[in-house]
């Protein structure tokens, strides 16, 4: 896709049929999915399993000379105990980006829009038995508050899953010993038409990253929403959200920006088309527009 001057590459890591819909998404009743069965099957939706589809993936953004990847999937050889999914993975992360066209070396900027397990894993990578940066030239973006809550600082997450203390020793600290990490807060502007936004809930530091160029506006909002179900329902957290309340007035406030200033909605995992356009509905909800379907 092209927004203006930013020319903006899906690179897609995994794609797949992933928790029961209730699960991902439990605050939507079972029969909402079916009620818009349209929108929803087969590409977000597995109606005959009942299932969410969804994609790990990594979008690419080059700009002004300048490469940006954004939240860089869940990485090779990591230790995820109770996700197997996750866990001893061996996928082709690299090899996708260089089909693209990207090598780890043109990497200018690395956005982790938060710090969950798959969005930081190909940060680094293992290099004789020690995790070092993927990507050697690159500044990496994190949240300062969910680099404190889910590092020493924090008790690794206050030690209620254990999982974030192998996560931020393999994929997060790292960068801080190479010297690659920037850490920021708030609204963070780095470089023309690309500011990052403080929109905690989901984590203590979630955030999105806005892309302005050319009249062409974007909004690529990580894990505020993981099915197009939540833009319907935007009151309804998923079920990895730390702070659903908090996660769901960050929704609101995002996409009713979105709607009002046509900006398309990007997010982290949705399985079909990867990016839509938000309207206002009748009663102060949102409907979905027209999808950005280049896959």
């Amino acid at each position: 896709m092209v927004l203006g001057d930013v020319e903006i590459l899906r690179v897609v890591e995994w794609r797949g049929a992933f928790l029961p819909a209730g699960d991902l998404v439990p605050d939507v009743a079972p029969g909402v999915w079916a009620d818009h069965r349209d929108a929803l099957a087969p590409d977000h939706w597995d109606p005959v399993g009942d299932l969410a589809v969804v994609a790990l993936q990594t979008w690419v953004l080059r700009t002004g000379g300048m490469t940006v990847l954004i939240d860089p999937g869940v990485g090779n050889g990591r230790e995820r105990p109770g996700n197997p999914l996750f866990h001893m993975r061996e996928g082709d992360l690299p090899g996708r980006l260089a089909r693209a066209g990207v090598r780890p070396e043109d990497v200018d900027v690395v956005v982790n829009t938060h710090l969950h397990a798959d969005h930081v894993g190909w940060n680094t990578h293992d290099v004789d038995g020690e995790w070092v940066p993927t990507f050697p030239n690159a500044r990496y973006l994190l949240p300062a508050a969910d680099d404190a809550y889910f590092g020493p600082a924090g008790g690794y997450g206050g030690g209620a899953h254990p999982v974030d203390r192998l996560v931020h020793e393999d994929s997060v600290a790292p960068l801080h010993r190479a010297g690659r990490v920037r850490l920021w807060e708030g609204v963070h502007r780095f470089a023309d038409g690309l500011t990052l936004e403080s929109v905690p809930g989901h984590t203590p530091g979630s955030s999105v990253l806005r892309v302005e160029s050319g009249g062409d506006r974007a909004v690529f909002v990580g894990d505020l929403l993981h099915s197009p179900v939540q833009i319907l329902h935007p009151g309804a957290a998923s079920c990895f959200c730390l702070d659903p309340v908090r996660a769901a007035a960050g929704r609101r406030r995002v996409l009713g920006r979105a709607a009002d200033r046509s900006e398309l909605v990007v997010p982290a995992h949705f399985g079909g088309a990867g990016a839509v356009e938000v309207r206002h509905a009748p009663g102060g909800g949102f409907a979905l527009g027209p999808w950005a379907d280049r896959r």
